[in-house]
């Protein structure tokens, strides 16, 4: 994998958790901040692996004036939410690109929950059914979530404006539309247009705010804005 890839998701490699926490000492110590937020953005999803919180928890105990942040596509959010809190995460970001399993099957391949793989209409249901649930309880939680959709021309954008009501209705207070990324199994999938996803973003910003800074980072990225 090439280390210069602008991907989400993507990085130049996996750090062990000595060296997370360290790194993020290192950015305290150089730069002399600690009103930064630290975030775990994959590879893969972080609540399906214990490590994100033996790491999560050591950094919170060495600065607790750090925001840290879980990027999950929310399967495991509501198993997981009390060690979320336990850890100290302070926000969460879910990534929920529908709300109906009709269209969901043409974007999820399957789903692993509990030991057993769905596949289709009924591996989207459960992501969907677990998101919304997870999400409800992040915000009973007291955690401020961000939801992450990722717009699919002629898939799920007749369908975002939904998704922005059930979002706001469960408490989320922001929504990011991100561009559809051809690759895997959506690499036949057409990226939208700047109009489309400007469309979508303004439709949408009717219902919910929407997040506009999104650059859509590597997992690995390190971006401390000059003040």
């Amino acid at each position: 994998m090439c280390a210069d890839i602008q991907h989400p998701g993507w990085a130049a490699r996996l750090l062990s958790e000595a060296e997370a926490v360290d790194l993020v000492r290192s950015v305290i110590i150089e730069r002399q901040v600690c009103d930064f937020v630290v975030g775990v953005a994959g590879p893969g999803d972080a609540l399906a692996n214990d490590r994100t919180f033996h790491v999560l928890t050591s950094i919170h105990r060495m600065n607790p004036q750090l925001t840290t942040c879980l990027c999950t596509n929310g399967l495991l959010l509501d198993d997981r939410l009390e060690e979320i809190v336990e850890a100290g995460v302070r926000t969460i970001t879910v990534t929920v690109n529908v709300t109906d399993s009709r269209v969901g099957k043409d974007i999820y391949s399957l789903v692993h929950y509990q030991g057993t793989t769905y596949r289709g209409e009924e591996a989207a249901a459960i992501l969907v059914e677990k998101q919304f649930l997870g999400i409800r309880g992040a915000v009973a939680a007291g955690l401020h979530v961000k939801a992450n959709t990722v717009l699919v021309p002629g898939v799920n954008d007749v369908h975002l404006l939904e998704l922005a009501r059930q979002l706001r209705d469960v408490g989320v207070t922001v929504m990011n539309i991100m561009p559809l990324i051809p690759a895997g199994k959506m690499k036949s999938n057409r990226a939208p247009s700047c109009e489309e996803l400007q469309r979508a973003r303004q439709q949408c910003a009717e219902v919910i705010p929407q997040f506009h800074r999104c650059e859509q980072c590597r997992a690995d990225v390190i971006f401390l804005p000059s003040v």
